[in-house]
């Protein structure tokens, strides 16, 4: 059985011996809801590519101590993807961070596509933001990630274009594309954009400034896939190219 996994703000300097603590929700949660006790092994991770795996030393109110066995560097995953998803209804959003983060994408950005039914302004575009980070945070320690995902604030037309027209390589997934996936060239190193558009599907002019940007328009297959769902088979066929699952 794994061990559970919890995240703390760093894990610079630390070495075997060292004791850890984890206060706040992140400790509660460990020992109110896990109720892990002391003698329990745990792995702590600062989701920047630093893991430690120790045993619980002490615990507390909302605090909990561990004592480190050893470290474990991560080296950044490469290539890198990086996930532009139209807003969807309802709560397919975090469906989608959730899934994408479980297969190991290293960034999502929401973004507002011009017939994204959802809306994110003023205090509802907070919440939501918090959520979807909140849903890629327990999704990355779920799924035992050194590294956790990004997620942006939401972005506008022009702000997704400008990360195409920056990547290594990118694809915009359209139900009317007319080369396969597989023809899209992918990196050894380097961010790899994939573009999901809405439930509404893309616009002419937003598929024209994609291309313009440098992306290819490509189709998954006879299918059609669900907004919130698209994202992680594009992503999943990919990384099946790369040495990370080779």
């Amino acid at each position: 059985m794994s061990l559970p996994v919890h995240l703390v703000p760093s894990l610079a300097g630390v070495v075997a011996g060292d004791d850890v603590t984890v206060e706040g929700d992140e400790a509660h949660h460990a020992v109110a809801v896990r109720r892990l006790r002391v003698g329990e092994q745990v792995v702590l991770t600062d989701g920047e590519g630093l893991s430690a795996t120790g045993e619980v030393a002490s615990t507390g109110k909302r605090l909990m101590t561990v004592t480190v066995f050893e470290t474990h560097p991560s080296a950044y995953p490469q290539p890198a993807f990086t996930v532009v998803q139209a807003l969807p209804k309802g709560d397919r959003g975090e469906l989608a961070v959730e899934v994408l983060t479980e297969i190991g994408v290293a960034r999502i950005v929401p973004w507002a596509a011009a017939r994204s039914v959802a809306v994110w302004k003023g205090e509802r575009a907070a919440k939501s933001l918090a959520r979807w980070r909140a849903t890629a945070r327990e999704a990355a320690k779920q799924a035992r990630r050194s590294w956790f995902p990004g997620v942006d604030p939401l972005a506008s037309t022009a702000e997704v274009t400008g990360l195409v027209r920056a990547a290594a390589s990118a694809v915009v997934l359209h139900e009317e594309g007319t080369l396969p996936l597989a023809s899209a060239s992918l990196p050894a190193e380097g961010e790899v954009v994939v573009v999901v558009g809405p439930e509404g599907g893309l616009t002419d002019e937003e598929v024209a400034g994609f291309e313009a940007a440098g992306a290819r328009t490509v189709r998954l297959g006879a299918e059609v896939l669900r907004t919130s769902t698209a994202g992680l088979a594009a992503v999943a066929a990919l990384l099946s190219r790369t040495d990370r699952w080779g």
